[in-house]
């Protein structure tokens, strides 16, 4: 099992999905790791090429601007704004309750 991930890495099969759960919980930032972690767990599974694509380029995105975004601290920029995004922010949400 990869440290904090809750599902194991060897219910993951493609090398890819592997790579984005593992960098979903070692972002640098811990409150990154806690947010985008668990929300990788629940969904990388599912994603489709594009959503893949989508959350392999957010995690290019540095862990404060990111952060902000999340709890609405900060406008996400159009380039950012969508569903993959609001789904990350939703998940928080329902996370803390």
């Amino acid at each position: 099992m990869m440290s904090g991930t809750q599902i194991s890495s060897a219910s993951v099969d493609d090398p890819r999905r592997k790579k984005l759960l593992f960098r979903a919980w070692h972002r640098g930032m811990r409150e990154m790791d806690l947010i985008l972690g668990p929300f990788a767990d629940e969904n990388i599974a599912t994603m489709d090429g594009a959503t893949l694509d989508h959350f392999e380029e957010l995690m290019h995105v540095n862990d404060q601007e990111l952060y902000q975004w999340v709890l609405g601290e900060k406008s996400v920029p159009e380039e950012w704004d969508g569903p993959l995004l609001d789904s990350i922010i939703t998940h928080r949400r329902n996370r803390i309750g």
